[in-house]
């Protein structure tokens, strides 16, 4: 047996509970790993408040977490990775509150990544990448990131601008330092904002969902050009984008990442840690909006 937060039913972070359970067992090409730190993300929020059954088919009993961060316990055929190598991980399938998990997508920690950054970076980096391919944005053009101080819009940030590109974030005000020394052009949120942009725009990559999709595509002139990661009832009728995780979204946003994390050209978002078993206090924390970290999850 291992242990784990699991659903015990869906509703507040108080239904998260540390139990034991049936350990995971890795498939064809999957590796089993053993966390050290896993990520807390929005979304985790609402598969354990039962608002995503549709899409999240998670249960009571379940186990949450989409990213990780660990060493490898066991090797299946066809997974190249080594018994004793560090990784972070993107789950598919979820399970990272869980001692071990069970995961075919997983990419080499470099030793001068901790783990709770390692544990930060995957659904980040698989949106960030993902969505930047998907708008198209090539060196010299114009790119608008909508909630650009955040997890996933401060990497775009990062990267477009890597890349030889202009970029406009979008933030609160109080956001308008970190935007600056990210390398982007700050505008601050809220009605009218393209007409503060105030130049052609090229494309736009909303991770905030607060609305102006349709503003945008206007500004745009092409929906193909407007992606949200966000959905909500203006997508549809604006022709936006709407940009959902999946195996080929960036299968390779890791390897595209971690070296430059590595290196420190990749700057990630202040993160708070906690101990596992404080994940409902963790939940609260996220729902709550007191605190604007990330928050990782960290194992003894």
């Amino acid at each position: 047996m291992s242990n784990a937060i699991v659903i015990s039913a869906f509703g507040g972070p108080e239904v998260l509970q540390w139990r034991s359970v049936e350990p995971p067992t890795a498939g064809p090409g999957e590796v089993l790993v053993r966390v050290r730190a896993a990520a807390v993300g929005p979304t985790d929020l609402h598969i354990r408040a039962g608002d995503l059954t549709s899409v999240f088919p998670q249960r009571p009993g379940d186990v949450l977490g989409f990213e990780a961060a660990g060493v490898v316990e066991a090797v299946e055929a066809g997974a190249e990775a080594h018994v004793g190598d560090e990784v972070a991980a993107l789950l598919p399938s979820q399970g990272g509150y869980g001692e071990l998990v069970a995961t075919p997508v997983w990419y080499p920690k470099p030793a001068s990544v901790p783990w709770d950054a390692a544990a930060a970076l995957p659904a980040a980096a698989d949106a960030a990448v993902g969505t930047m391919r998907t708008v198209g944005v090539e060196p010299g053009e114009t790119l608008v990131v909508l909630g650009a101080a955040g997890a996933v819009g401060s990497m775009v940030v990062q990267l477009a601008r890597a890349g030889g590109i202009r970029v406009v974030g979008v933030a609160r005000e109080h956001d308008a330092a970190l935007v600056r020394d990210l390398g982007g052009e700050f505008v601050v949120s809220g009605p009218g904002v393209f007409e503060r942009v105030g130049s052609t725009v090229d494309a736009v990559i909303d991770a905030a969902g607060r609305g102006g999709l349709t503003e945008a595509v206007s500004v745009v002139g092409d929906p193909g050009r407007v992606v949200t990661l966000v959905g909500g009832p203006e997508v549809a009728p604006s022709g936006a984008v709407l940009s959902h995780p999946s195996p080929d979204r960036a299968p390779d946003a890791l390897a595209v990442t971690m070296p430059l994390l590595a290196s420190g050209d990749l700057r990630l978002k202040r993160r708070l840690t906690l101990p596992v078993r404080e994940a409902a206090e963790a939940h609260r924390l996220l729902e709550s909006g007191e605190t604007r970290d990330k928050i990782v999850l960290t194992f003894d």
